[in-house]
């Protein structure tokens, strides 16, 4: 799957956590769950250190499962701590953030799957219904075919952004 898609869910997690808040909350917050949709797929780095795709700290490996999202939910109770923000809202949207990597990978209609149940199980997992195409990586991106795949995303994805990037009013002050 391209980034895209990843992106607009980040922002919707974002902007729902952020609600009618100033804009440089929600721009913080847009960014963080952004940046926690597309953590799983730091695991190309696979690729430059000749690790298998098949392997399971390959692609869509250890890095696309529900224990490495919870893990990173753990990790971003701290930084919400750290930042004033509702520790718990954060931690259980940050699952649903890096969670939802490893899912909608698992729609795409190639690849290997990936391994949403690891490290119980290395099997790779696709979906029953594969209703994404799947992205080149790298280059292939800039081909024909990652033009396909970004449009496609861009609608499937509609209504994320639509959530993330509406304009809101914001609550009026009580004195």
């Amino acid at each position: 799957m391209a980034s895209i898609g990843h992106v607009a869910v980040g922002m919707a997690l974002g902007r729902y956590e952020a609600g009618a808040s100033s804009l440089g909350r929600v721009a913080f917050s847009m960014g963080l769950f952004s940046a926690l949709a597309l953590l799983p797929d730091a695991d190309v780095l696979a690729f430059v250190y000749r690790i298998p795709y098949s392997a399971p700290w390959g692609h869509r490996g250890a890095t696309h499962s529900l224990a490495f999202a919870a893990l990173m939910a753990l990790g971003t109770l701290g930084l919400a701590r750290r930042v004033r923000l509702p520790p718990w809202r954060v931690g259980l949207l940050a699952l649903l953030a890096v969670g939802s990597h490893g899912l909608l990978d698992a729609l795409t209609d190639g690849g290997l799957g990936a391994a949403l149940l690891w490290p119980f199980s290395d099997e790779r997992l696709f979906a029953p219904v594969r209703p994404l195409p799947v992205a080149p990586i790298g280059a292939g991106m800039l081909s024909h075919r990652g033009l396909y795949v970004v449009a496609v995303e861009f609608v499937a994805f509609l209504p994320c952004w639509a959530f993330a990037l509406w304009p809101r009013r914001r609550a009026a002050l009580e004195p």
